[in-house]
């Protein structure tokens, strides 16, 4: 692979390491605003939604770490 391609790659990276960033931190607001719920609210419909949003946030995360190191990968 040619530095030109790598340099693209490693541009690529960041922004993907970036993009992860700011879903973390999305995840971090949807957990807090569900541990502040009220227990009784967190049982319900309201509660329920933010789980799963919490749950498919750390789902994204985790494959875009994936595609994170595949990136890295690809440039060696």
């Amino acid at each position: 692979m040619n530095n030109i391609r790598r340099k693209e790659l490693a541009g690529i990276q960041s922004r993907l390491e970036d993009l992860k960033g700011e879903l973390e931190t999305l995840r971090d607001e949807e957990q807090e605003y569900l541990d502040v719920m009220p227990e009784s609210i967190q049982g319900g419909d309201k509660g329920q939604a933010a789980e799963d949003a919490v749950s498919r946030m750390e789902d994204a995360i985790s494959s875009m770490e994936d595609a994170v190191s595949s990136v890295e990968e690809a440039a060696i």
